[in-house]
């Protein structure tokens, strides 16, 4: 039975992502700061709640740990954590030093925490969640980690190359959620649910999801012009933040 650490995994993506699983035989070492959410989903699935501050160096290393302690192994790292809502270059430095912290520096320190007991295994998989904003800048701060995660993980994924370590960027767009209530007709969290679980799986370099996003990506990578022009005063517009810790 793999057991997968998942973290962020109280709501949304991450919750979605920890019950698909679980659903399929996974043990699923569920992190987030919300401990009472942890622990109910934790019941419902079976998974092992492990309340975590992913800001805090020894969290994320009781985190490893506690996971380790299942069966010997960490067969997968979920790195779902993060700080969404557009940041402004001119928000205050309190709210771009959060996101950096934990939209970057945690997964990188997560990575750093399960790659030498992967390479003891010879196996493992490690999915980050980006942003299709880490493929257009759009979103100020935010935008940024998630061009930098992006880079990160490209860079992760070719150092271990034949490690038996596959690295895999999932890059979702707009989802349900309370973040995006004035968007009607969005598709939810299980979409990218789904998409976790197949890199999980079998890791490929990226996934963009839905589908639909990567014509958009694709056009404002060979026409940057025409994304200037698109979304010419209206990048980091708001500076409200939305967390899934």
């Amino acid at each position: 039975m793999p057991v997968v650490i998942v973290t962020g995994a109280s709501s949304g993506i991450g919750r979605a992502t920890a019950q698909r699983l679980a659903r399929n035989g996974t043990t699923v070492v569920l992190a987030a700061r919300r401990a009472d959410k942890l622990q109910a989903l934790a019941e419902e699935t079976g998974g092992l709640a492990v309340p975590t501050d992913v800001r805090d160096p020894a969290a994320i290393t009781a985190l490893v740990e506690r996971a380790r302690e299942i069966t010997g192994r960490v067969d997968g790292l979920v790195n779902n954590a993060g700080i969404g809502g557009a940041a402004s270059v001119l928000s205050d430095d309190e709210v771009v030093v959060g996101m950096v912290e934990v939209n970057l520096i945690a997964p990188i320190r997560l990575m750093r925490a399960v790659v030498p007991l992967m390479r003891e295994q010879r196996a493992g998989a490690i999915v980050n969640i980006g942003s299709v904003a880490g493929e257009v800048g759009i979103s100020g701060a935010y935008s940024a980690t998630k061009f930098a995660l992006r880079g990160m993980t490209d860079s992760v994924r070719r150092e271990l190359a034949g490690t038996g370590i596959g690295v895999t960027l999932v890059e979702p767009g707009y989802i349900a959620g309370p973040a995006n209530q004035n968007r009607p007709g969005l598709p939810g969290p299980e979409i990218v649910a789904a998409a976790i679980e197949s890199a999980l799986k079998r890791p490929r370099r990226r996934v963009i999801v839905p589908g639909k996003y990567r014509a958009a990506v694709a056009a404002a990578n060979v026409f940057p012009f025409v994304a200037d022009r698109i979304y010419a005063g209206k990048a980091a517009g708001k500076k409200e933040l939305k967390g899934r810790l």
